[in-house]
């Protein structure tokens, strides 16, 4: 192993999107081939979005052009679906876009315009999509030493780790404002952090924000000092990627679905996982895993742009039950009458009975952001 030591934001943004990255290289089965997301498990959830957007149209008017922007695309499948799922007084006018670090995959259907890059601010009207994305905007990772002080935690090349500096400035702001970490009495509660826990998250392509200089207080430094060996992702690159991609549009709605925990849950020892052929693995910043964290979807809610409402936060088994998905078991009596018909329908419902799980991808977190004011009834906020 070479010394080159790197904090995880700056080695997950090498080992995910540099030269031959995971998410950046062209070869390979993508995203698909190491992890399931929605997208994967049923049609249904890309129908779900479809009908979503049917929704923005409605509340926008029915513009002459109507964009549905997919923000960390994989091969395309989510707006591949959604195409499938729209009639054609909608596809006419739609205009759909891929937001991807991935070349464009063979086969796209042609109406779908690839970009390296999220496109320019206030330049579209209507959805803005992203499916595990914000967990992949790669993240600065510290943890407590001995004496209870925050610091930068390092790693290297195989994925060995260290400390470094103490955490200063905005990102000790953000914890202390995001995710202060318990101090020795705060643990001693009920509800304290004993045992450590591993997290586990889900995958899309993202990217991150530069550093800001700024001043700010040192976080440890009072006297009540966290406990030693607690472990916090700092999120200000996500938040920073989430204005972004909602000032894409000038009129709307934008939606980022993903793991996520807020200031009540955050996990005492962090988040940070890794993902290789359908397996949990420990996160190695070397190109050969996907490496995730859960979201702090709470801190995005403040950031809702100038007039318009602020966004909601709801689970994704009420948002898609909101649009339709509600896992029911067909009747019997379809069996007697249409037995063909009664099997595609309990398949049917057995995927939407996944996608709403509470245990599982139903306890995913939708956090739904109107751009104006045409919007804010669509799934019920406002």
């Amino acid at each position: 192993m070479t010394n080159e030591w790197r904090g995880w934001r700056d080695a997950t943004e090498r080992a995910l999107y540099g030269p031959d990255g995971f998410y950046s290289r062209a070869h390979g089965p993508g995203p698909a081939g190491h992890f399931r997301t929605s997208v994967h498990v049923s049609p249904l959830f890309a129908q779900a979005v479809a009908g979503l957007l049917r929704h923005v149209d409605a509340a926008l008017g029915h513009p002459s052009e109507l964009a549905l922007v997919d923000v960390g695309a994989g091969r395309g499948e989510l707006l591949a679906g959604v195409l499938a799922a729209l009639p054609d007084d909608v596809t006419a006018r739609l205009r759909p876009y891929a937001v991807e670090r991935a070349p464009r995959p063979a086969g796209l259907d042609p109406r779908v315009t690839w970009l390296p890059e999220l496109p320019a601010a206030a330049s579209l009207t209507g959805l803005l999509f992203a499916n595990e994305w914000l967990d992949n905007v790669p993240v600065d990772v510290v943890e407590t030493d001995a004496a209870g002080v925050a610091r930068r935690v390092l790693v290297g090349p195989d994925g060995t780790e260290r400390l470094g500096d103490p955490v200063c400035g905005p990102d000790a702001d953000w914890l202390a404002r995001w995710w202060p970490l318990p101090t020795r009495d705060e643990s001693k509660a009920p509800g304290g952090t004993e045992g450590r826990e591993e997290g586990e998250a889900p995958r899309s392509p993202g990217e991150p924000d530069a550093a800001e200089p700024s001043e700010g207080h040192q976080l440890g430094a009072g006297a009540a000092c966290p406990v030693p060996g607690l472990r916090a992702e700092i999120g200000r690159p996500r938040d920073a990627a989430w204005s972004r991609a909602v000032r894409v549009l000038r009129a709307g709605l934008a939606v980022t679905a993903d793991y996520a925990h807020d200031r009540a849950t955050r996990p005492p020892y962090g988040s940070l996982t890794g993902f290789r052929e359908g397996r949990e693995v420990r996160p190695i910043p070397d190109g050969t895993c996907d490496i995730t964290a859960h979201v702090a979807l709470d801190a995005l809610i403040p950031r809702a742009p100038a007039g318009s409402p602020p966004a909601r936060l709801l689970t994704q088994r009420d948002a898609l039950r909101a649009l339709g998905v509600d896992g029911r078991r067909p009747p019997l009596s379809l069996a007697s009458s249409d037995p063909a018909g009664y099997v595609r329908a309990l398949g049917a419902a057995g995927a939407a009975a996944e996608l709403i799980d509470p245990a599982g991808l139903g306890g995913f977190r939708w956090l739904v952001q109107p751009v104006g004011g045409a919007c804010a009834g669509v799934l019920g906020e406002g």
